[in-house]
């Protein structure tokens, strides 16, 4: 039926409804649902409220859903139990706000289309049949009607007559007239920013009023005979262009609706055409058959639809053209974010609704320039624009040449970007991408390599992919061969490995690479680094590792993960034999022809040594997901995981034990599945020699290796052997004979020594003795081992204490090849000490047996605090930087751990025990920290002196190295684009570096405690805030325990002296740097003065002042700060240095913060004395 036909005859406004309705029942809550689905939430992402708009009543809902039935409604279906109202009442009652509007609502609620919108509960498609009949009736009416709706929406109270919205060329004028007048008011408000609750669901009811209105208008026929889209379009593309962001923001976002359902009516229309095709297509079959020439009628019919639908379909393609080029093409690069997000989430709503149009590389461009926009939801919708364009499979070939010049930025937001939800946005279409083969191999590994990545999210997210990526490793594998479920399951262990071992050789590589840099710089080979090469021992065995963060995302995903009894299989098999081996293991077979495909089947998982170890740590965090997913199951499942796994363990430990005992890093991870295990199995099933079996393999490692790394795993699985106590008499024997063992390898390795502490050592003793006391001083560090140290079988032998005090000496000697072994003895007797200590008894009139237990703890004490004293900051020693950071640390240690109280009525604790630096020590000590932090900025300068300079080589030899000026990306000076978003890709901080930033906040640290604890007074605290800003965020937050020593002194204590002179000395120190030139500018300085304003004020609720350290300590602050800039400016006058004389005067800035405790009394007092030598003459 024609449009013509259809609007002719009775009950001519129910069949208009019924052609109306449509379009409702397309856009009906289920329908919407279905989309909302489909879309991955698209409207939820558009729209800023979750709410769902009222639905239409009862009989809307029947209609729509009759009327995509084309069958006519009966009668009582249509009844309703209140009379119908006219379409005059109920455009009345839509066009009437529900509530009334609050007091600041400044927009005029004259318009019945804008207060319909605004009405969560109008029928917003009964409002559209009504426009569009009286377009029809009144077009110059409607439109106007139109366009002051649209004004309003702007926030805008003007308006305009009929023959005012048509008069085109007067539009821009008009528009100047408006926005004159909006220009008074401050902050303009308009409904799609507004906070307001009124407005809450606007956004979402202009959506559907505009998309009810194109598509209704389309299948009436107003869309092509009217001059509703012209009027729209005049009206739109000059707003969308105003200065006015309330104008130019809702504009867009009108024209962005109304071109999404243009898009659904065009796509409408293409089907159409496509139907009348293949209709003609079938009669011009018919008519072949039928062998007759003369075109039927039918044939006219269809051929005057095809010409009608043409020329519809060149109506919408001029309307779509005309409003992507005046409106999108300008404010998709707007300079307002939201605006820019608006265009990109619509663009890429069109490339699903309507892709034969966008789907093009004109349209696609677009995204690809905004994806490194400088705000994040712009880059986020840009990625969500395409992240359901690769699902076309019929579009891919339009999209080759899109992929091929936007997919290298893809990857490094994917790697690179600084927002993580646009990170895990870019990662599933890369996978989208990945599934039609258009990514390169490099570019694959990359996406790969971000299983190690620190985020868990973007872990999760690549987790798929690599999983597809590890599917095609197992068919390499395995090549077409016929197997077995069984050895399937084993080419997917081999597979893991391979993946993981292929991925982790970049990042192997990248150290590699790091590692000579640093050793290019001399640093590494600098004595501060000698015994920081394995600070990967200070990692418990309980801590997770790369290897360990990739299983975890990969559980879910890759079978093989999971699998943690095959994967004990694996590894519990021979790989080095030969094809032989492994065909004994498995059982011989009769004929050549299976022995030779099982030869083949054992080639498909066979593993490499590196292979084999990857395989060994995916085991071990294999076991830990394990447990820890049968902890949030049901009850009970956590006890029998634990049993699967622990007699798993007791019959397959001791083969891995021996399998793995000759190599340090696999060992390390064999020590760690014992902390894994349930040990009160053994006992239940009377396993007592298999227990005993595993002490012996543990304190084997622990006696045979001297990598610390190793020792601490040890030791942590000695640990839980002894938690064990029901098999506490096989630990109390096997523990004693550790100690034996001990204690004679330390006794035969200086046996027939005289003198020890300037006997002449080789290379290789230098070597044993450091590692037996490596040994010790990690298992005294988790088991008390005084009573040991002191044994000396009744004067027989010498005790291990006096052999190490003996090895302790040699540390004035200054042989650096002796100073790991001297850094373990300091280590070994301070623990020693700390462990006795707590065997002292509290009395202050003790037994005689423990008076000499406390006599012997004072001796042994005094002894260790002289050495420790002579090495850290004596004058006539010859130590090593590294036995002096040691003996630094440990000397503050126990003296914060026998401090004396802070309150001086506590008795607690007898006075003879507690320890007080004396002030010379206390100097030493300051004098020791501002050394190491000079030594460490040192390192850092000439670190990074050298990085700008490999930087600039690179640069010159770059061709594409000129900076070029762009508002989305610049060029750096290596010739790489600096994109939105994206993190710098500087060289990646080494080990090396980590580990000396490590040792140096160590000493940093260990001085901070000791202010802390009251060990050293807070006036050596100016030694740190000198250099706050200077040194990295960890070393700025040390200000702020000094800032709570500082407020604890002044305002609880009343020590507002200390207070004045820590303040003081650390901003002219601090500003200091800046005058000699070794700071660039005052900012460090600023800083400074904004962190110490809290110990001078306390606020509470609402910025109240709760506390204030008194007024007189404040203003002698400012005086003595005041002073010192006078005197200094006036000897710069005085030698007529006026660039110094301009430096000094910045140091107001400094002082600017420190103004606010000042109330009007202190500021008139301080301003008063301080007047007279602040006068300087320019």
């Amino acid at each position: 039926m024609s449009d013509s036909e259809s609007t002719h005859g009775p009950r001519r406004s129910q069949r208009e409804r019924k052609q109306v309705t449509h379009f409702i029942s397309g856009s009906s809550h289920k329908r919407k649902r279905n989309r909302a689905s489909s879309n991955d939430g698209e409207d939820e992402r558009r729209i800023s409220d979750a709410d769902d708009a009222p639905s239409p009543d009862e009989n809307e809902l029947e209609d729509y859903g009759l009327q995509k039935l084309r069958v006519k409604p009966a009668a009582p279906t249509k009844k309703k139990t209140k009379p119908k109202a006219s379409k005059r009442t109920r455009a009345t009652n839509a066009g009437e706000l529900k509530e009334s509007p609050p007091v600041n609502f400044k927009i005029n609620t004259d318009n019945a289309l804008f207060n319909a919108i605004m009405n969560p509960s109008a029928a917003l498609q009964l409002t559209v049949e009504d426009f569009l009949e009286s377009l029809k009736e009144t077009p110059g009416a409607a439109q106007a009607e139109l366009v002051n709706c649209i004004l309003r929406a702007c926030g805008c109270n003007d308006t305009v007559n009929e023959d005012e919205a048509v008069d085109y060329d007067g539009v821009v004028d008009a528009l100047d007239n408006f926005t004159e007048a909006l220009k008074q008011d401050d902050s303009p408000l308009y409904p799609l920013t507004s906070k307001l609750p009124i407005f809450k669901k606007f956004r979402k009811s202009i959506s559907e009023f505009l998309e009810r209105l194109i598509i209704s208008a389309a299948e009436l026929g107003v869309l092509y005979t009217t001059d509703l889209m012209a009027t729209i379009q005049t009206w739109i593309t000059c707003m969308s262009s105003s200065q006015l962001r309330s104008f130019r923001h809702t504009a867009t976002v009108v024209a962005l609706e109304i071109l999404t359902a243009l898009c659904d009516v065009a796509a409408a229309v293409d089907k159409e055409a496509d139907v009348l095709d293949r209709q003609k297509a079938g009669e011009r079959k018919r008519k072949a058959g039928n062998k007759t020439k003369a075109i039927t009628s039918r044939e006219k019919e269809l051929e005057g639809k095809a010409v009608e639908v043409r020329e519809r379909k060149a109506s919408l393609a001029d309307f779509l053209k005309e409003l992507v080029d005046s409106v999108f093409v300008n404010r998709y690069r707007d300079l307002d974010p939201s605006i820019r997000a608006e265009c990109v989430h619509s663009i890429g709503l069109w490339f699903k609704k309507y892709p034969g149009h966008f789907l093009d590389g004109t349209y696609l461009r677009y995204v690809g320039w905004v994806l490194s926009d400088a705000n994040t939801q712009v880059r986020l919708e840009a990625v969500r624009s395409l992240s359901g364009v690769y699902e076309i499979p019929d579009y891919i070939g339009s999209l080759q040449t899109f992929t091929e010049r936007f997919k290298p930025r893809l990857v490094e937001m994917a790697t690179r970007d600084t927002e993580l939800s646009v990170r895990v946005a870019v990662i599933g279409v890369l996978g989208a991408i990945d599934a039609h083969q258009l990514l390169e191999d490099e570019q694959r590994e990359e996406l790969c390599m971000l299983v190690f990545d620190e985020d868990a999210k973007v872990r999760k997210a690549v987790s798929e992919f690599v999983r597809g990526v590890w599917v095609e490793i197992v068919e390499e594998q395995l090549a077409d061969r016929k197997v077995g479920k069984q050895e399937r399951v084993r080419a997917g262990i081999k597979a893991l490995g391979k993946l993981l071992v292929r991925l982790a050789k970049p990042l192997a590589k990248k150290a590699t690479v790091a590692e000579d840099d640093e050793e290019s710089l001399n640093v590494t080979s600098s004595p501060a680094l000698r015994q920081v090469r394995e600070v990967a021992a200070l990692v418990g065995a309980e801590q997770r590792g790369r290897v360990a963060l990739a299983v975890e995302a990969l559980w879910d995903d890759v079978e093989s993960v999971s699998d943690w009894e095959t994967l004990l299989d694996v590894l519990l098999l021979d790989h080095s034999a030969g094809t032989e081996g492994i065909q004994e293991s498995r059982g011989r077979r009769s004929k050549s022809s299976k022995a030779s495909i099982d030869s083949s089947v054992g080639e498909a998982w066979r593993l490499e040594e590196v292979e084999e170890a990857v395989l060994l740590e995916v085991f071990v965090a294999s076991l830990r997901k394990a447990r820890t997913s049968a902890v949030n199951a049901k009850k009970g499942e956590e006890d029998t995981v634990v049993s699967d796994i622990t007699r798993a363990l007791i019959k397959s430990l001791p083969r891995l034990f021996a399998k793995h005992q000759t190599d340090e890093a696999r060992i390390a991870v064999v020590l760690s599945i014992p902390l894994l295990m349930n040990l009160d199995l053994y006992l239940e099933m009377r396993m007592a020699a298999a227990y005993a079996g595993l002490w012996d393999d543990i304190t084997k490692q622990f006696t045979s290796h001297s990598s610390s790394v190793v020792l601490s795993h040890a030791v942590a699985a000695i640990r839980h052997l002894l938690d064990a106590t029901s098999l506490s008499n096989t630990n109390s024997t096997k523990i004693l004979e550790l100690e034996d063992k001990l204690a004679t390898s330390l006794r035969d390795a200086v046996a027939g020594r005289d003198e020890l502490e300037i006997a002449s050592l080789t290379e290789d003793e230098v070597l044993l003795l450091g590692a037996i006391c490596a040994r010790l001083s990690t298992l005294a560090g988790a088991r008390d081992m005084s009573l040991w140290m002191e044994e000396d079988e009744g004067g027989k032998q010498s005790s291990a204490w006096d052999i190490v005090s003996a090895l302790l000496d040699r540390g004035r000697l200054g042989y650096k090849e002796e100073e790991a072994m001297i850094d373990q003895s300091l280590n070994l007797l301070t623990l020693h000490v700390i462990w006795k200590a707590r065997r002292l008894p509290l009395e202050v009139q003790p037994a005689p047996d423990e008076s000499r237990l406390r006599e012997s703890f004072r001796e042994q004490r005094e002894a260790l605090l002289k050495r420790l004293v002579e090495y850290a900051v004596g004058s006539q020693s010859n130590t090593t930087d590294g036995v002096r950071r040691a003996a630094f640390q440990n000397l503050l240690n126990l003296h914060i751990l026998f401090c004396p109280p802070q309150d001086t009525e506590a008795e607690d604790s007898p006075r003879t025990l507690s320890l007080t630096l004396d002030e010379e020590v206390q100097l030493r000590c300051a004098a020791f920290v501002q050394a190491e932090i000079e030594r460490f900025m040192e390192d850092v300068a000439v670190r990074s002196e050298t990085v700008h300079r490999s930087g600039d080589e690179d640069a010159s030899g770059d061709d594409n190295a000129t900076p070029k000026k762009g508002r989305k990306s610049k060029k750096t000076t290596n010739g790489t684009k600096e994109t939105g978003g994206t993190a710098p890709s500087g060289k990646q901080t080494t080990r090396a570096q980590l580990e000396q930033e490590y040792v140096f906040m160590g000493v940093v640290s260990t001085f901070l405690r000791a202010i802390r604890a009251g060990a050293i007074h807070p006036r050596h605290s100016v030694i740190l805030l000198t250099h706050h800003g200077r040194l990295g965020v960890a070393f700025d937050h040390c200000s702020k325990i000094i800032v709570d020593v500082l407020r604890e002194e002044g305002m609880y204590k009343e020590h507002g002296g200390i207070v004045v002179a820590v303040v003081v000395n650390a901003l002219k120190e601090s500003f200091t740097l800046l005058l000699e030139g070794i700071v660039p500018d005052e900012a460090h300085s600023v800083s400074l003065a904004k962190s110490l304003v809290p110990c001078l004020m306390m606020r509470g609720a609402q910025l109240a002042v709760v506390r204030k350290l008194d007024s007189q300590h404040i203003v002698a602050i400012h005086t003595q700060l005041l002073g010192w800039l006078a005197k200094r400016i006036g000897v710069y006058e005085n030698n007529k240095n006026k660039k110094a004389k301009d430096a000094a005067i910045l140091f107001f800035k400094a002082l600017q913060p420190l103004l606010v405790p000042l109330d009007n009394r202190d500021a008139l007092a301080m301003y008063t004395i301080s007047r007279s030598p602040l006068r300087i003459s320019y």
